[in-house]
């Protein structure tokens, strides 16, 4: 099974996240609406796919940086969002058109032990 996942995770590599990024609103309404059937849960793993490519790069970025400028302060690591920011309450939605291209992380938490 490893196996597998790491030529998954080399074949994602390959893409660049310009064109994954073009497919992040597709997927994310998809996955919006959910209903229970194969091509929901294939939509959440290709959005999951898509985010993960996004964290690699924002991850690599941020240590590439950190490397780069010697003798300056270190950048602070990207803010992700975790299952506590969902407790937290929703955020205030944005007004205006929404910018092409762009997407957002989806906040994701464990079901509570009590919940079935």
């Amino acid at each position: 099974m490893e196996q597998v996942l790491l030529k998954m995770a080399r074949q994602l590599r390959a893409f660049d996240e310009a064109s994954l990024m073009a497919l992040w609103d597709k997927y994310s309404d998809t996955v919006q609406r959910f209903e229970p059937s194969q091509r929901w849960e294939e939509a959440v793993l290709v959005l999951a796919m898509i985010q993960g490519m996004r964290f690699k790069n924002q991850l690599f970025n941020h240590h590439w940086a950190e490397g780069r400028q010697p003798g300056q302060p270190a950048v602070p690591a990207p803010i992700l969002a975790s299952p506590l920011d969902a407790a937290a309450g929703p955020a205030p939605k944005k007004t205006g058109p929404k910018p092409h291209g762009k997407g957002k992380v989806l906040a994701f938490r464990p079901k509570d032990a009590g919940e079935s």
